[in-house]
């Protein structure tokens, strides 16, 4: 499974991006999806999830308002829409892919067999 994820960049704050994720090598549309991100000096942490299907998602509260995650199983990508962004939503924002298909999704990493190369997302203020 390859994942390639796309769409960061230097934005001044309030400003948005839509983060990308292309997947490819088995079937998309089986396996719930998450994003994670990783600011400087911290720890990967969980950001959003959308089941395999795309009816549910969730974003962690710091984001919430501000992000949206959808996905297009025909295209077989992922998408974070961010609105609003501030300096502290700066980091390296990953696209995950459940192990398991049809499982509800997860917020924890182990959960997430396969994962992006990651995009940088740098929010001035």
């Amino acid at each position: 499974v390859q994942l390639q994820a796309s769409g960061g960049g230097l934005v001044q704050t309030g400003a948005s991006l839509r983060l990308s994720c292309a997947a490819s090598g088995r079937t998309f549309a089986q396996y719930s999806m998450g994003w994670f991100r990783q600011a400087p000096g911290k720890e990967r942490e969980f950001v959003a999830a959308t089941t395999w299907s795309g009816a549910t998602t969730y974003v962690v509260d710091s984001v919430k308002g501000r992000f949206t995650i959808s996905r297009d199983n025909v295209k077989e990508r992922l998408y974070l829409q961010m609105n609003n962004l501030k300096p502290e939503d700066t980091a390296v924002y990953y696209c995950a892919a459940d192990s398991m298909p049809y499982r509800t999704y997860g917020s924890s990493q182990e959960e997430y067999a396969y994962w992006g190369q990651g995009t940088l997302v740098t929010v001035s203020s």
